[in-house]
């Protein structure tokens, strides 16, 4: 199979439902974002240089799930396409708090804002957690677009990124702490 199809020359793509639509169109817009997402995330355990077993399974299972997630945002609502998607339900994101609350405990309560930055892979952490914010903005505005049938696994994948933000911005200070550096506070 080659990887080039010439398909998109003229700035067009195919969902996976099979309709054709603009490469701007906002469902590119919105699984674009995720694809990204998916790549920034890739980059937070290749920068680790302690072993961290459950945030590398985490990251693992979250790019899993932002895959589903673009499957989701790949296809036209209500398609038969759709009907061979798996339901995307709350699960992920409650997933997303156990995690949370984990690495919070060895954490010190946050008194201040902090900069984005110190280890590599925290800085990786907090890009991701920006790409996330953007993509969850982008859902929001595909949402308000959208037929009623396509509202659950919509509704539960924004409320999924709305939790992996907060992850990333808690993950990123954990990376400091496993790689022996302090959070860069903002203080005016």
């Amino acid at each position: 199979m080659k990887i080039y199809t010439r398909g998109g020359d003229k700035g067009k793509t195919s969902l996976f439902s099979g309709e054709r639509v603009l490469k701007n169109s906002p469902q590119v817009e919105a699984y674009g974002d995720l694809d990204e997402l998916n790549s920034a995330i890739g980059m937070i355990p290749a920068a680790f240089e302690r072993e961290d077993a459950a945030a590398e399974q985490e990251l693992t299972e979250i790019q899993k799930h932002l895959m589903t997630a673009g499957a989701w945002l790949s296809v036209v609502p209500g398609s038969t396409a759709s009907e061979s998607l798996p339901e995307f339900s709350v699960t992920p994101a409650e997933a997303l708090e156990r995690a949370i609350d984990r690495m919070e405990a060895d954490l010190s309560p946050l008194r201040h804002f902090i900069l984005p930055g110190g280890h590599s892979s925290a800085a990786a952490a907090h890009l991701s957690r920006t790409v996330c914010r953007r993509a969850e903005r982008r859902l929001v505005g595909l949402t308000q677009s959208l037929p009623a049938q396509a509202a659950p696994s919509y509704k539960n994948i924004l409320i999924y990124l709305n939790r992996l933000s907060d992850y990333l911005f808690v993950l990123a200070r954990h990376c400091n702490r496993i790689h022996g550096l302090e959070d860069i506070l903002w203080i005016p």
